[in-house]
């Protein structure tokens, strides 16, 4: 898969979010009549389209790499699944911020503050994971540097350490998202990365690891 078929699919995500968006906003401000018509930068619906966004992208990019350094088709099949949805789901994320009119990067605020959790995105210890579950920078090379076997292991503990992240914070948008269609996109995630860490727990064992 090239990246530009990847690219294209995610336009046409935002596309179809810009279509949608908008009247999942009004009918979640008619069911919450304390809420805003649009979210504000400091609400979980925003902090979560950010927070997620990157995540995402960091998976699309994992993916890309093991389909260069492996030739099982098992692997190389979840990998394209999990690129093309997330960077579907990423163009959708992206997309909303721009319909509410809101910044996709908010300096001075750190990951996950909406949650109550945040997270310091000037620690060095971090390495580039800038979220729980997120590869750091020494992983990234290291998955560069691997092939067959060795890549196909690294790459399933990885993606599988990434989803539980993916899922903790999908979780949190679930019960602080005011938006219904954000709510019900974190939930998918949650769903399809719970059958997807099932599904690489076996492939890892298949591989002895």
């Amino acid at each position: 898969m090239r990246l530009g078929r990847t690219e294209g699919a995610a336009i046409s995500a935002v596309a179809l979010a810009l279509l949608f968006a908008g009247g999942a906003v009004t009918v979640a401000s008619a069911d919450r009549d304390e809420a805003p018509s649009t979210p504000v930068s400091s609400s979980a619906d925003a902090g979560f389209a950010r927070d997620m966004s990157v995540h995402h992208q960091q998976a699309v990019e994992m993916s890309f790499i093991v389909r260069d350094r492996t030739k099982d088709e098992e692997v190389r099949r979840l990998a394209y699944d999990i690129a093309n949805t997330q960077a579907n789901q990423r163009g959708m994320m992206l997309g909303w911020l721009d319909l509410w009119g809101l910044p996709k990067n908010v300096s001075g605020v750190e990951p996950m503050a909406w949650m109550g959790m945040g997270v310091s995105a000037d620690a060095e210890s971090l390495d580039g994971a800038l979220m729980p579950g997120m590869a750091t920078d020494a992983q990234l090379d290291e998955l560069r540097g691997a092939s067959g076997r060795e890549a196909e292991v690294l790459y399933l503990k990885l993606m599988t350490a990434h989803h539980r992240g993916g899922v903790h914070m999908a979780e949190g948008c679930v019960q602080k998202c005011g938006v219904d269609i954000e709510r019900n996109l974190a939930q998918g995630m949650v769903d399809a990365q719970t059958s997807e860490m099932a599904l690489m727990a076996d492939m890892l064992r298949k591989r002895g690891a």
